[in-house]
């Protein structure tokens, strides 16, 4: 199994550390317990505004942009594009990257807590492109699965999964992302966010509701 170092080489070539605020991942590593295992979903209005789905697995956070955000309805099938695998101090980033910088925009922190899998083997089921899993959140609950699809989308070479919810008592056709809006780290909309860290308000302020704009405005 390849080093955490050397697993991060990507995320790391595409940021300038002297610049961003983002973790460099140059920690201790943390050991993983699988009763434990972290899970965040990470607001980011960036070019475009995406959620990153991020699950805790060999000494890494193992991340999706899943340009909709989450649904807890079962009947909804969102489309989550794997991306690099990212540290795990990424897991309580909340702030500003700076413009001009790759992913340049502000990042809220918008559910975290932990999951579990729910495959014996974790490894094979992400090699078979069928992952399933709980979440214990403190907005995202009960049982998911991410599952991969053929081909790309839109001519993208990255691999492509489908977020999506099981059935069960934590199911709804609740519109997650309208109801909650905050960040579960410091209680702020995006704009108050951008605004805290010198960033772009205006452009942070299209992620949140439009009935936010009297909080934005404060």
């Amino acid at each position: 199994m390849p080093k955490t170092g050397e697993i991060l080489k990507k995320y790391r070539s595409k940021r300038n550390f002297d610049v961003t605020s983002e973790p460099s991942g140059g920690g201790p590593k943390r050991k993983s317990s699988k009763t434990a295992l972290a899970y965040v979903i990470q607001k980011h209005q960036a070019s475009q505004l995406h959620y990153d789905f991020r699950l805790e697995w060999n000494g890494v956070l193992l991340s999706w942009a899943i340009p909709k955000g989450p649904s807890l309805d079962p009947s909804v099938k969102r489309l989550a594009a794997a991306v690099e695998d990212h540290p795990i101090e990424y897991g309580s980033f909340e702030g500003v990257i700076p413009e001009g910088e790759y992913g340049g925009g502000t990042v809220m922190l918008w559910d975290q807590g932990t999951w579990t899998p729910e495959d014996p083997d974790v490894d094979a089921a992400l090699r078979n492109g069928e992952l399933k899993f709980t979440l214990n959140g403190k907005k995202l609950k009960g049982s998911w699965v991410l599952v991969r699809t053929k081909g790309g989308f839109g001519g993208s070479s990255k691999p492509q999964w489908l977020l999506i919810k099981h059935r069960d008592r934590y199911a709804s056709t609740e519109d997650i992302l309208a109801a909650e809006p905050r960040s579960v780290s410091s209680n702020r909309l995006m704009a108050n966010i951008a605004r805290d860290s010198s960033g772009d308000v205006a452009k942070a302020a299209k992620a949140d509701p439009p009935s936010s704009s009297r909080s934005r405005a404060s």
